[in-house]
C-alpha cells in the first residue's frame, strides 16, 4: 500500500495496521501519536499533535520485560549472561526497524519535511522508536496482554533466527569487523572491574577502539563481560555512528 496522503486514506490504513497489530483501539490518537516524529509537530497547526517519545519510552520498557520473560521461560536450562546476550540481540534497532517493516509503519509515520527529505520514512532509528511506541500504544489503550501479543509475534521467530545464526555469539566478530571496516582499527578489551568471592567472581569488561571506550559488559566470565560489552558497542554506534560516543555509565 502506498503512503495515505488523505484523511480517508489514512482512516483506512489505520484500520488495516489494527488488523496486523492484533488490537483495535479504543482511542486511536494513541495510534497517530505513536506514528508521530518530533519533526512533525514543527510543521503543523494541530495543537492536539504530540509526538512519540514518551510511548516509545514505555514502549522500551514493556519490550525489555515481555522479551526477558519469554527468554526465561523459552530457555531454562540457559545461564543469565546468555540471556542478556539474547536480549539485546532481539531488541536491537535494527531488529526492531525490521519488525517496524513487516507492519508497513514507515509508510503512515508522521514526519517533518526535513526529516521527510533526508530519508526518514525508512531509517532504522526511526522506524525502531516507532515499533517501540507502538507497543507503549497498546499498552495504554488495552493493557499488557495485547502489547505482549504483539511483542511475541514478532520475538519468538526472531529467537529461532538469533539462535540458529549464533549472532550472540558472534557479537566480538561483528563489532571488530564494522570498526576495522570505518575507522581501520582493532578495538581492544579490557578488564576494569572484578567483584564478589572467588567462587562467584563478576567481571566487567570494557571494549576500547584506541583510548576511546564504546561499552561495557558484566558476566561470570572475561569472555562473557567482553561479549556484551561488544553487544553495547554494536547498540551504541547503531544510535551515534562511529564519531564521538559518549563514554558509557
Amino acid at each position: 500500500m502506498h503512503e495515505p496522503t488523505t484523511s480517508s486514506e489514512r482512516a483506512v490504513w489505520l484500520v488495516t495496521l489494527q488488523a496486523a497489530v492484533g488490537h483495535a483501539f479504543e482511542d486511536l490518537a494513541l495510534l497517530d501519536q505513536a506514528l508521530t516524529h518530533r519533526s512533525y509537530l514543527n510543521e503543523t497547526d494541530d495543537p492536539a499533535a504530540r509526538d512519540n517519545e514518551r510511548l516509545e519510552f514505555l514502549g522500551d520498557a514493556v519490550l525489555g520485560f515481555v522479551a526477558g520473560e519469554h527468554l526465561y521461560r523459552a530457555l531454562p536450562d540457559e545461564p543469565e549472561g546468555v540471556l542478556t546476550a539474547l536480549r539485546a540481540a532481539l531488541v536491537r534497532e535494527t531488529t526492531l526497524a525490521r519488525f517496524a517493516r513487516q507492519l508497513a509503519l514507515g509508510e503512515g509515520l508522521r514526519l517533518g519535511r526535513g526529516e521527510e527529505s533526508t530519508g526518514g520514512r525508512d531509517r532504522a532509528a526511526v522506524l525502531g522508536d516507532a515499533f517501540e511506541a507502538l507497543i507503549g500504544a497498546v499498552y495504554v489503550d488495552g493493557g499488557l496482554a495485547p502489547a505482549a501479543r504483539l511483542i511475541e509475534a514478532h520475538v519468538v521467530p526472531e529467537l529461532a533466527r538469533v539462535i540458529a545464526e549464533r549472532r550472540h555469539h558472534d557479537a566480538r566478530t561483528e563489532f571488530q569487523e564494522r570498526i576495522q571496516a570505518v575507522l581501520r582499527q582493532t578495538p581492544s578489551y579490557r578488564t576494569v572491574d572484578i567483584e564478589g568471592p572467588h567462587h562467584d567472581r563478576r567481571f566487567t569488561v570494557e571494549v576500547l577502539v584506541g583510548e576511546r571506550p564504546y561499552g561495557r559488559g558484566s558476566g561470570r566470565s572475561k569472555a562473557e563481560a567482553a561479549r556484551l560489552a561488544a553487544l553495547a558497542a554494536l547498540e551504541r554506534i547503531e544510535r551515534e555512528g562511529l564519531d564521538e560516543p559518549e563514554d558509557p555509565a
